[in-house]
């Protein structure tokens, strides 16, 4: 079972007295069964958290489920050590000192000698390795062990038998490793350093769980569990310091008031109750206190004119038409023109002829199966209005489906306009699938997807150029104002008044007259005093113009800042606007080379909402497309928005699609 927190973690034990008849939530990996919604939803959120540990490979940072599959795995794969290698392994293992690598390091070692019957590996003879099988271990009595091998050819066939001594044998590959040993030693023990075996495990391969006499002094057996002598002295002792400072009154008036000793803490190491961590799964998603309040959610229309099994081909036709109007040659149509053109009972309405005809185009011009079946008959590949029903009826011969050729009869008479809408769709349906197959629409579909990523390089190639740009402005300004510190520094140090300038070469000269004429301290301190008090008088007589000129200086670099300043913003102002535009641009760019239509999301019962840019209306599928309907009005879309709830994902995931096509839903 996966560690919680490195420690085990015991399951919720099933609720007393369960009826048959009752309504229960149970967790789908554990079989866990509760009956309250909350104490579910609280182990299912618990169970996603990345804080549970595979206890076979020790991976943690996982969930409760995918530590499950981890620990399985492993187990899958240590049932792959010979069996022969096992209970000398589990020796080695029993009251073991050595950490986990260095164990498995050992058993690794130690077991690589010990051959069994059925290993295969190479044998040493007359002066070559071959492949060989143990076939028995034959003991001679002087002390050094000999095998029975067959010696293998091609396909692992038995050339012949050998006996070989051990040294003979060499393994060319292991049937273990360190990563099996490893989760071998952590499935098979029960507590690390010293390593215990499982007491059923010892048991059945003869192994001993008696305690080592070295280890006796360190450790003892109480109710069968090896406990650490040192750890419990020091637990004693921390027990009677407690008592000694009254915390054992404190325990038991907790043990009065609950029954229970230290009720505080949950019994058999259950974690507190946290949180639920939105969003989770629309169907586990209950009302809240905090919920705000959620509209009905409307009804949508169901006005349509051809029969509801009909929707999807009829939307699906419509799509395909308009999204390829060009290749087809030709003219887009609104959706309520084609639905009533499909209900209209004229056999030669332009709408339905020019359709029908655009597609066999794309079929003859492939020059694939149906082209082929109009040249064996010697028709000519121009489609007129007189003649396009032969075309059709041609083409539901070579598909040859039985519910759609029963309609050849009707539409040889020239009566197309009697059939029902599912087989005027029907037919639409398989022309559209087969010119989905022809070169000419693949190639289409190439072209889209080169330029979308042509285009989408092209967003990222000036993403990356302004984040340049803006480094490169970042650094630069850095620049500058390292630059105004370091010259701020030198003014200070050399004065930018003229007399200030001058007074210090005055110094230097007698800076120099005292080093080179090595006078006493005491006439180099007093010239010091002479110099300091002449520069502050030399200060005091400062020119009232310089003064001024140096105001004006500072005001009109003020003024100059606030001009470039004031500049900057406009340039970032427009900048900005022109990047907000390129990004509109390209968004219109890449939905006029759209691929396909996708469903904007699904809802809480997995019905999928449907949005197509040249009709405004959003249409909603049920979850088992048998039901069709629709939104038309920007209130309905405000009803159906205010009525979803942010706490599911595919409800949060509808929403802000919803928001994204708002202002161009009609």
């Amino acid at each position: 079972m996966p560690l919680f927190k490195r420690k085990p973690f015991d399951l919720a034990k099933p609720p007393e007295d369960l009826e048959p008849s009752e309504l229960v939530y149970q967790v789908r990996f554990t079989k866990e069964i509760f009956r309250d919604y909350q104490e579910y939803l609280n182990r299912i959120n618990l169970y996603r958290q990345r804080v549970w540990m595979c206890k076979s490979t020790g991976k943690s940072n996982l969930t409760y489920e995918e530590a499950m599959v981890t620990e399985k795995h492993a187990i899958q794969k240590v049932q792959q050590l010979p069996n022969d290698l096992v209970a000398p392994a589990l020796r080695i293992v029993q009251f073991s000192m050595l950490s986990l690598r260095d164990l498995a390091d050992l058993v690794t070692k130690k077991l690589q000698k010990d051959l069994f019957v059925g290993a295969e590996l190479y044998g040493k003879k007359d002066d070559g390795l071959y492949p060989c099988r143990v076939l028995k271990i034959v003991e001679n009595g002087v002390g050094k062990t000999q095998y029975e091998v067959a010696l293998l050819g091609e396909n692992k066939k038995i050339t012949e038998n050998a006996i070989l001594h051990g040294e003979d044998l060499v393994w060319k590959k292991t049937p273990f490793n360190r990563k099996i040993l490893k989760s071998f030693i952590r499935e098979s023990t029960c507590r690390s350093i010293p390593w215990v075996l499982h007491e059923k495990l010892a048991q059945k391969h003869g192994i001993s769980t008696d305690l080592p006499e070295e280890l006796r002094s360190k450790f003892f057996l109480q109710g069968g569990q090896l406990v650490n002598r040192t750890k419990k002295r020091k637990n004693e002792n921390r027990n009677n310091v407690g008592e000694a400072n009254g915390e054992s009154g404190k325990s038991k008036r907790n043990k009065g008031e609950t029954g229970k000793p230290d009720a505080s803490k949950e019994e058999n190491n259950q974690p507190e109750d946290e949180p639920v961590k939105y969003p989770i799964d629309d169907l586990l998603v209950k009302p809240g206190p905090d919920d705000p309040l959620f509209t009905d959610r409307p009804s949508p229309s169901r006005d349509f004119n051809v029969p509801m099994d009909c929707i999807g081909d009829l939307l699906m036709v419509w799509d395909f038409c308009s999204s390829f109007s060009r290749v087809l040659n030709l003219w887009p149509f609104s959706l309520e023109d084609f639905e009533n053109a499909i209900c209209h009972k004229d056999s030669n309405l332009v709408l339905i002829v020019e359709t029908h005809s655009a597609l066999l185009r794309i079929l003859i011009k492939d020059d694939g199966e149906y082209s082929l079946a109009l040249q064996n008959k010697k028709r000519k590949s121009k489609i007129s209005l007189i003649t396009w029903t032969e075309y059709v009826c041609d083409f539901l011969e070579m598909i040859n489906v039985t519910e759609l050729c029963s309609c050849m009869t009707t539409i040889k008479r020239g009566h197309y306009g009697l059939l029902d809408a599912n087989a005027k769709l029907g037919i639409l349906r398989e022309l559209v699938c087969h010119a989905l197959e022809t070169d000419l629409i693949r190639g289409k579909l190439d072209d889209l997807i080169e330029q979308r990523r042509a285009l989408g390089a092209t967003v990222r190639g000036e993403a990356l150029e302004y984040a340049r740009k803006k480094r490169e402005e970042k650094e630069q300004l850095k620049g500058e104002s390292n630059g105004l510190v370091v010259k701020e520094n030198s003014m200070e140090s050399t004065g930018s008044n003229p007399h200030m300038a001058e007074n210090g070469e005055e110094n230097g000269e007698m800076m120099e007259e005292v080093i080179s004429s090595r006078q006493s301290n005491a006439f180099v301190n007093s010239r010091k005093q002479l110099n300091g008090q002449s520069k502050k008088g030399e200060k005091q007589k400062l020119d009232p113009k310089v003064e001024a000129e140096n105001i004006t200086n500072s005001n009109e670099k003020e003024a100059q800042k606030q001009l470039t300043g004031e500049k900057k913003e406009d340039q970032e102002k427009k900048s900005k606007e022109k990047r907000e535009q390129r990004k509109e641009y390209f968004k219109r760019e890449m939905e006029k080379r759209s691929i396909r239509t996708n469903p904007l999301g699904k809802d809480r019962d997995y019905n999928r909402y449907w949005w197509f840019r040249r009709d405004g209306r959003i249409f909603v599928e049920s979850s088992d497309s048998k039901q069709w309907g629709y939104y038309c009005a920007k209130e309905e879309v405000d009803a159906l928005m205010s009525s979803l709830n942010p706490k599911g994902v595919r409800e949060r995931a509808l929403q802000q699609q919803l928001e994204k096509f708002y202002p161009r839903i009609r």
